[in-house]
């Protein structure tokens, strides 16, 4: 085994081990990685030591005349930096070539949000009739309901479901767990579900007791949760661009605008750094000064 590839092997052990990322994560920083390392097979370069600034900048180049999105560029910068940052801390190099590597400025932007009456219009728009609606209805309002992420609901199981005591407990990110409240609504709609609507999509498969099933009885996926949600939205005449994602950013806004404090909202989603759920702070702010500018009688200059 060469020494980078040594050194890529150590670094997907850290990754794995130390920092305990999801197996897509590793995979996305692997991706990041080989593509570098196929632009520089074109030097004939090889070597993590033999990088330096101006390799970068002619990488930096290349990403742009393949006209990548600077979102993707920034993502392959941050791979870059963190594989470096890795290797001087563990003393295989002296020197980080990524440091002053300077990653292209991403436009800040506002998560989408539903309102209220749109959360509404979605599910009212469900047909609870079958055991496919009762699953969508009892999945769709416990997004809300818990700020969950699309891949943290579709691995939900049944035990994760602490009925008794009002709480979910949710397998995030690296492993990591936490417990958030389940709603009136979102309750009584997952047991409508349970009783009545997983039994009839369970169709003898062995499917480790999650919750939501698909029509063949096997976990449902996250595609299968967007697909469902984009044809809700039509259903529903919603001309918001809709996601799974936006039920946990609306879940969030919700809470700040009702007055819950930052970081219980922190820890329901599941963030380590509280700058990231600072975000939705910046967002009712937002939403103040168009109520603000909407209602106020001199908020708008003559």
């Amino acid at each position: 085994m060469s020494k980078a590839e040594q050194y890529l092997q150590d670094f997907l052990n850290y990754l794995r081990i130390e920092r305990n990322l999801a197996r897509n994560t590793q995979q996305a920083y692997l991706d990041d990685l080989a593509d570098f390392w196929k632009f520089m097979a074109t030097t004939k370069i090889q070597s993590p030591g033999k990088i330096d600034h101006k390799h970068l900048t002619e990488y930096a180049r290349d990403l742009k005349q393949r006209k990548m999105a600077e979102t993707s560029v920034a993502r392959h910068f941050s791979s870059l930096r963190a594989y470096y940052k890795f290797l001087v801390m563990e003393g295989y190099l002296e020197q980080d070539p990524t440091q002053f590597l300077d990653s292209p400025k991403l436009p800040s932007s506002l998560p989408k949000i539903l309102n209220i009456e749109d959360i509404e219009l979605l599910l009212c728009a469900i047909n609870t009739e079958t055991p496919l609606g009762l699953r969508d209805r009892a999945m769709f309002e416990l997004m809300y309901a818990g700020g969950m992420r699309v891949s943290e609901v579709c691995s939900l199981s049944i035990e994760q479901l602490l009925m008794d005591d009002d709480l979910i407990l949710v397998r995030g990110k690296g492993n990591k767990e936490r417990i958030v409240p389940l709603g009136g609504e979102a309750k009584r709609w997952l047991i409508e579900y349970l009783e009545h609507g997983r039994p009839g999509l369970r169709k003898g498969y062995y499917n480790e007791g999650i919750v939501f099933l698909n029509n063949r009885g096997k976990p449902l996926q996250r595609k299968g949760i967007w697909f469902i949600l984009k044809q809700l939205a039509e259903k529903a005449g919603l001309k918001k661009a809709v996601s799974p994602h936006t039920f946990r950013h609306s879940f969030a806004t919700h809470l700040l605008e009702g007055g819950a404090d930052l970081r219980i909202v922190q820890e329901m989603l599941g963030h380590v750094d509280i700058s990231t759920t600072q975000i939705y702070t910046h967002l009712d702010s937002s939403y103040l000064k168009e109520v603000h500018s909407s209602f106020h009688p001199r908020a708008r200059k003559s």
